[in-house]
């Protein structure tokens, strides 16, 4: 199992990125925020209105530092042909990460086996290489950007302000906690 405040583990894979399929690796992002966005299968439902909003909000990432890496089970060829026939995934911009062997979603433990396909998870991994936060959901709910956004920007803020911590749905600019007894039953 994996777990909050450990190293995430390593990976180097297929992608399909910039119109082609190159090899990348976790360690090729050391120094930016990662977000891993797992989703179970190209050519469905709920993933394509989860990755459109991925893309639309993309620069905002990049803005804060971050990779934004989707990953499926699929092949790179099969993460291309989608992207030339969807005007949705025409958008991406980011790496589309190919795991037909399984081995990223056994690494974060998101593959569900009998299926052969990821469940919706999303981990944020700090510039170090260790993770930060992850949610999983079942596959027939979809995740938020915004929320997804807020939970980047709450950590990034903790990283930079030791001591501090970020009250229930604290956004930038919000005030902080600086945890203590003089805390204690106050809040």
């Amino acid at each position: 199992m994996v777990n909050i405040n450990e190293k995430a583990p390593e990976f180097t894979e297929d992608a399909f990125v910039d119109g082609e399929i190159k090899k990348i690796s976790l360690s090729d992002y050391k120094g930016k925020w990662v977000v891993l966005f797992f989703y179970p299968a190209d050519f469905t439902f709920v993933c394509p209105t989860e990755l459109g909003e991925l893309a639309d909000h993309y620069e905002e990432f990049k803005k804060l530092g971050a990779e934004i890496i989707s990953v499926s089970t699929d092949t790179a060829f099969v993460h291309k042909a989608w992207h030339d026939n969807s005007e949705t995934i025409k958008k991406i911009k980011f790496p589309m990460l190919a795991d037909p062997a399984r081995r990223v979603c056994r690494a974060y433990w998101t593959l569900i086996e009998d299926e052969g396909v990821s469940l919706r998870a999303t981990y944020l991994i700090d510039p170090e290489g260790i993770i930060k936060a992850f949610e999983f959901h079942n596959n027939d709910i979809g995740r938020s950007v915004n929320e997804l956004l807020r939970k980047l920007e709450a950590a990034i803020y903790v990283s930079k302000h030791k001591g501090e911590v970020c009250p229930m749905d604290w956004k930038p600019g919000e005030k902080t906690l600086k945890p203590g007894l003089d805390l204690v039953g106050k809040i």
